[in-house]
């Protein structure tokens, strides 16, 4: 089995990828180039949203992500 990075790296890719493609297929046409600046813009977005959430749900400390209690002071 591959390591963790390059599955995480393909998994990005195939997320953006797919997000992109049913961009290309949801926008009317003809095409401008502000269209597909758009459309990169939006599969890049939903492809690092996708990463951080894997990222985060298969930390080994997925409950102290975000939260860290402090050690009370006497």
């Amino acid at each position: 089995m591959p390591p963790r990075p390059v599955l995480l790296v393909l998994a990005t890719l195939c997320v953006f990828v797919v997000v992109t493609a049913i961009l290309l297929q949801l926008m009317p046409g003809p095409l401008k180039q502000m269209d597909y600046f758009v459309i990169g813009t939006v599969a890049t977005l939903m492809s690092l949203l996708a990463l951080f959430l894997v990222i985060i749900g298969t930390s080994s400390a997925a409950r102290d992500v975000f939260f860290k209690r402090r050690k009370k002071k006497l």
